[in-house]
């Protein structure tokens, strides 16, 4: 199976990134694909996950469910946040396309101060 064809209609994909020791963090996230192997996800700013691609940007993803619970095989990849207004909106837009309670958040992030970040996915190609 092409290891980008396995994410097609799949609602989360597990994210693991690395701590600076080297030990691998897993977590499940709501994410878009912008054309094939190219992927966004967003968070706040300030977890985890975003300070870890900052450190380290080589990750892996793999279909999971809402749980984490992986249904499909590890890929490694490259993350990356995204900046630009431009880029930031498009990712959001794919993102809210796919997913209905999305819009219903963004309404309500309205009423939240927390910085969010927009993570860019690459899958390495072979």
């Amino acid at each position: 199976m092409d290891s980008v064809a396995q994410f097609v209609r799949q609602a989360y994909v597990s994210l693991e990134t690395y701590r600076k020791n080297g030990v691998a963090v897993a977590t499940p996230v709501w994410f878009a694909e912008s054309e094939p192997g190219v992927f966004y996800a967003y968070s706040e700013a300030a977890a985890g996950k975003v300070k870890r691609i900052r450190n380290n940007p080589d990750v892996r993803i793999a279909p999971c469910t809402m749980r984490g619970r992986v249904t499909g095989e590890w890929v490694a990849a490259r993350a990356r946040i995204v900046e630009g207004a431009e880029s930031i909106a498009r990712a959001h837009q794919l993102l809210r396309r796919k997913y209905a309670l999305k819009r219903l958040f963004d309404l309500f992030r309205g009423f939240s101060d927390k910085p969010r970040a927009v993570i860019e996915i690459r899958v390495a190609r072979p």
